[in-house]
């Protein structure tokens, strides 16, 4: 497979690194230093635009690290050009520039595959599992009462915790489920993103603790607690060292090659664990609430949006006909007031136009119904011209 690179980041090394070692070759390596494009036995390159050619590379490896405004308009004409994309998580703590990206998509057909390859190793599925066993009765743990992750981290200011915060959201969301509520607790100022513990609870209506520690090793540990017994899973971040599974006297260990498993959903047509687009967008967002939340200290409903052009429709009608409404009456009061006054001042003109109101009012009314109609018409006529479209995204584990 031949590569390209645009930019670079840790979870984009562990793909490229994955890459040479299997035999294939980066072709493009952009905006990354040239230590970087020499280990990929390339050299660097000033313009991005040779990644837009499928005969150039097959598909291309975004990265984080550097990322700017003119990288991010890369990305959106490489997404427009239909390029298969690799991309580092999170780019862009914006669920609209996510958004926006997944219209493209949508449109293009491009695929695009978050680099988040946690929730495939082996022991996500065995803690899916255990609470699966747990919630019916199964098992030895009894009813498991929490998931606490503790992820610790040398360098705790806010950009670095809301990016952690967003791989391990997804990583929650594959465990237990998409949460319905966030809250946050925390100190005040910059001090608050050092000691943040974030509570998550979803459809299970298992609690889920996320908490900041302090550590000079980065990684994660999931403790998932029950009455008499728990499951500690220790996810260190450093490359080729093991997870580790420890339950009562039990403890397996069992390495992970994160840019492998990365090839692998990129190699598959259709990976049935792995992390869509709509994941990413959705762990973007769920990070985007956090700082709404710790300022206004307390909990925030999370409601799950349809990502899609007849979402953004019905959303752009609903509040479009409440400001119709609002506007309907205020035109009600003000053609009635400057009516009274025409007739009593003689001002035939004047009378004539406020006499008017309700036909004007009957003319915006339905032509804004009329537009309730445009979805179905938008709908034909792309289901005539074009039967198939991009597929659709698999439904993601919960």
């Amino acid at each position: 497979m031949l590569l390209g690179m645009l930019g670079f980041d840790r979870g984009i090394a562990d793909v490229a690194v994955a890459a040479v070692r299997r035999g294939d070759r980066v072709v493009v390596a952009c905006g990354v230093e040239e230590a970087v494009a020499q280990a990929c036995g390339v050299r660097p390159s000033a313009s991005w635009q040779p990644l837009l050619d499928a005969a150039v590379c097959d598909a291309v490896l975004v990265g984080a690290d550097g990322w700017d405004a003119n990288r991010a308009a890369a990305v959106r004409m490489l997404v427009q050009a239909g390029r298969p994309l690799v991309l580092g998580q999170p780019l862009e703590l914006s669920m609209l520039w996510a958004y926006e990206l997944d219209m493209i998509r949508r449109d293009t057909g491009s695929r695009l595959v978050p680099c988040l390859p946690d929730r495939l190793h082996p022991f996500v599925a065995r803690l899916r599992a255990a609470i699966i066993d747990s919630l019916a009765g199964v098992g030895g743990m009894g009813t498991v009462e929490s998931l606490h992750l503790e992820r610790r981290m040398p360098d705790r200011s806010q950009a670095r915790v809301l990016a952690a915060f967003s791989r391990d959201a997804d990583l929650v969301r594959a465990i237990v489920g998409d949460p319905a509520r966030l809250s946050t607790l925390g100190g005040s100022g910059d001090s608050a993103w050092a000691t943040l513990a974030v509570g998550l609870t979803g459809p299970s209506q298992l609690p889920v603790r996320w908490q900041v520690a302090p550590g000079v090793t980065p990684g994660l540990t999931i403790r998932l607690q029950g009455p008499t017994a728990a499951i500690v899973v220790e996810v260190p971040d450093e490359a080729g060292t093991p997870w580790t599974w420890t339950e009562g006297d039990r403890h397996d260990a069992d390495r992970f090659d994160r840019g492998a498993a990365m090839l692998g959903v990129l190699d598959a047509t259709n990976h049935p664990d792995a992390a869509t687009w709509n994941d990413a967008a959705r762990a973007i967002e769920l990070a985007e609430t956090v700082p709404r939340s710790l300022a206004k200290g307390r909990a925030v409903d999370l409601h799950r949006e349809e990502f899609s052009e007849i979402g953004t429709f019905k959303g752009t009608m609903a509040s479009l006909g409440c400001g119709l409404i609002m506007l309907a009456l205020v035109v009600v009061v003000a053609a009635t007031l400057v009516a009274g006054i025409a007739r009593e001042f003689g001002w035939k003109g004047a009378g004539s136009v406020a006499d008017a109101w309700p036909m004007l009012v009957l003319v915006v009314l339905g032509a804004f119904l009329a537009l309730q109609l445009l979805p179905l018409l938008v709908r034909g006529g792309r289901e005539s011209g074009d039967p198939a479209g991009p597929p659709p995204d698999p439904t993601p584990p919960t």
